[in-house]
């Protein structure tokens, strides 16, 4: 089944890059009947608007819309003084294609391919029917909004290599689920609220059954047959609500929870149900005198773990990571007449476990954090290569003395 749904997706692939290519010929013969759609930049959008907020290829009379993006880097990485030297990674190749089927009713589609090939995946599919500003349909795999970076996750709206621990390492990143809900907007004068409400599939007993020997949400991430079936018949609920203001930006409340465990079979009971509960709160905004651009988010997770499990699977955890982006130089670059160049940092920060040893009263360790300096240049919005140094020290559960790990890493991201 897997090798059929992986010969399907390929050919989607190679389907895109063929219509790419008639596209490019057609727009040599007739240059006029090509438009490239760039990022809208003159709309005050939310983080959840980031699926159709992307630069994408249209032409006259064809009614499907096409554009992606690609990541590539090279890694030096240090850890407790050993190398393994220098290596060259194809992160991810991301294409994503919509259409309006008809008025007030529309699809996008968001196929990932990551490491050259080696993980394909649909991250988005779903159709959206508009009623009203404030309240809207949407249905088929869609983006669970938990936190802002799982919808808002494009890397060339990034200026660092690496996604944030806390949505990739703490909560599941990318993570969609297949389901239905609502969705709206509400507008007055400098002020946007935004919500959206979903049911889905979610989360299986990999939480704490996985290779990581801890409690662990995006192992859940291996199971594909949550786009088949629930794993226990109990939907995931998945909310948010998005406060902004055009001046002083973007506050976000999200939960999302659920059943996690398989608790009957055939009808027999043979557990107790068991629930994972998330709660996030994202913030972002940009101070207009200065350019600069700062945007973080927290996470604290709710796990009720089985009495017979041993203290190294937590039942609370918690994460956070802050960015901030400042513009040093703005100026015309060659023929790139809105070249930009960045200073950025980033914190990270995760406890995998919080809490104390019930022997012993000393605290529990598994955390994580991290610090990275970086410099970008942008020739366009939609392009940005990177310079990265990450420095990390993390520690077991037992406390010990951290681990230290220094890494370089230098790269590009664009849409195309």
């Amino acid at each position: 089944m897997k090798i059929f749904i992986l010969k399907y997706l390929k050919n989607i692939l190679l389907g895109y890059l063929l219509i790419a290519l008639h596209l490019n010929v057609v727009g040599q013969e007739k240059e006029s009947k090509i438009i490239r759609n760039p990022i809208d930049t003159t709309k005050t959008y939310l983080n959840m608007d980031a699926s159709y907020n992307r630069p994408s290829l249209t032409m006259d009379k064809f009614p499907v819309s096409l554009g992606g993006y690609i990541e590539a880097n090279s890694i030096h990485s240090i850890e407790n003084g050993v190398s393994e030297g220098l290596s060259f990674q194809a992160r991810r190749l991301t294409i994503f294609m919509s259409a309006s089927i008809t008025k007030n009713i529309k699809f996008l589609t968001e196929i990932e391919f990551e490491d050259g090939g080696k993980e394909i995946a649909i991250e988005f599919a779903a159709i959206d029917v508009n009623f009203h500003p404030a309240f809207n349909f949407r249905g088929g795999i869609v983006m669970n909004p938990i936190g802002a970076f799982n919808q808002n996750h494009d890397g060339p709206k990034w200026e660092f290599v690496e996604r944030p621990d806390e949505a990739v390492n703490l909560l599941p990143a990318t993570w969609s689920n297949v389901g239905f809900g609502m969705f709206g907007k509400f507008n007055k004068d400098d002020w946007i609220l935004g919500y959206e409400a979903y049911l889905t599939n979610g989360f299986d007993d990999h939480i704490i059954n996985n290779e990581e020997n801890k409690t662990f949400l995006p192992a859940s991430k291996e199971n594909d047959n949550r786009f088949e079936e629930s794993n226990n018949g109990k939907p995931l609920f998945t909310g948010k609500i998005a406060l902004k203001n055009r001046n002083f930006g973007e506050i976000g409340f999200s939960y999302m929870g659920g059943v996690y465990n398989k608790f009957k079979v055939d009808g027999i009971i043979i557990d107790e149900e068991r629930r994972v509960d998330v709660f996030a709160i994202d913030w972002n905004t940009k101070i207009n005198r200065s350019g600069t651009y700062i945007v973080g988010e927290v996470s604290f997770i709710n796990v009720d773990v089985p009495e017979n499990y041993t203290q190294q699977y937590g039942e609370k955890q918690r994460g956070a990571f802050l960015d901030i982006v400042q513009p040093i130089l703005k100026t015309k670059v060659f023929q790139w007449e809105k070249a930009i160049l960045n200073v950025a940092a980033r914190i990270d920060y995760v406890d995998w476990n919080i809490g104390r040893f019930n022997e012993t009263n000393t605290k529990i360790g598994d955390d994580l954090f991290a610090i990275t300096p970086a410099v970008s240049f942008r020739p366009t919005s939609q392009i940005v290569f990177r310079l990265n140094y990450r420095y990390e020290w993390q520690k077991d559960i037992l406390s010990n003395p951290a681990s230290k790990t220094a890494t370089w890493l230098f790269g590009f991201s664009t849409y195309f």
